[in-house]
């Protein structure tokens, strides 16, 4: 069946049945979205234990309810300025190494760090030889991204693309299917280097938001652009802060340059993990405090 699946995705209208979802999650009137709202957490099994709002009272819309924010102290962030943390709920679906160029998507499937990030070559080069973490976020996860690292918003991109599904079965055999899809970059100055955490938008995800640029909506076609960003929203992040996101569920994709981190030891593919989890470290010779 997974053929099947791949043939209506590629036939369909993609950007068409977005605008439906988008505009579907968004009416207020209240029945519809008390319905939306309840039919969800009972589909997806949401934990409403640990959201902030009152359920559904307090959600003007049912994407206002999917973007939901947490209680504090729901989720534990990994302490210690050294360690870097999961950015987002999901299922840790590939990690690794960046070979020279080349970031692993699936099984003989792969995309180059140049595709991803659309940069010239004095940035992409820096992610040579780095690493990458890919996190896909089901529907019933909690889809808030957060930086995994203390560092500064040096720019956001936002690059214009398709919107395929980004679940398995779409990533096992679409290829480039990540670095093909529309998509927004935070860049972050951490440790006098950079990293890109990478919002990967799908099917049914209308639009991603971030802070320091508002509502994002998908475009299609065109070139990568630098968004202005918000000159009243602080651009220094703590590990954990909030970065965006996704208006409907999809994928982040983590890429530090060479020699900044080492992945955790004993993170398992396919493992469940929440934003906060310790992911990796920072390396022992960019710590300010290695001697």
């Amino acid at each position: 069946m997974a053929w099947l699946f791949i043939k209506l995705q590629q036939s369909l209208p993609k950007k068409l049945i977005t605008k439906i979802i988008f505009f579907l999650a968004r009416i207020k009137v209240k029945v519809i979205k008390d319905f939306l709202i309840k039919n969800f957490i009972s589909i997806y099994s949401i934990n409403t234990d640990e959201v902030l709002k009152k359920i559904p009272d307090d959600f003007i819309t049912f994407n206002d309810f999917f973007v939901r924010e947490l209680k504090p102290n729901s989720r534990i962030i990994i302490s210690g300025e050294d360690n870097i943390c999961s950015p987002a709920d999901g299922k840790l679906t590939m990690f690794g190494k960046i070979n020279n160029d080349t970031i692993l998507q699936a099984k003989n499937k792969t995309y180059s760090i140049e595709d991803l990030l659309q940069e010239n070559k004095t940035v992409t080069e820096s992610f040579y030889d780095g690493i990458f973490a890919t996190i896909y976020l089901a529907p019933y996860n909690y889809h808030r991204v957060h930086s995994p690292l203390e560092g500064e918003i040096i720019r956001i991109t936002h690059i214009p693309g398709t919107l395929f599904s980004v679940n398995e079965v779409t990533t096992n055999n679409i290829p480039k299917v990540l670095a093909r899809n529309e998509r927004v970059v935070c860049f972050i100055r951490a440790r006098e280097k950079q990293a890109a955490i990478v919002f990967v938008g799908a099917l049914n995800v209308g639009s991603i938001s971030t802070p320091w640029t508002g509502l994002i909506k998908p475009i299609g076609r065109g070139a990568a652009r630098d968004l202005i960003l918000h000159k009243s929203v602080n651009k220094k992040v703590n590990k954990g802060d909030l970065l965006g996101w996704f208006n409907m569920g999809s994928t982040v994709v983590s890429v530090f340059p060479k020699g900044l981190i080492s992945l955790k030891g004993n993170i398992k593919k396919d493992q469940k993990i929440h934003m906060g989890d310790c992911l990796g470290s920072i390396n022992e010779e960019i710590s300010p405090n290695a001697k």
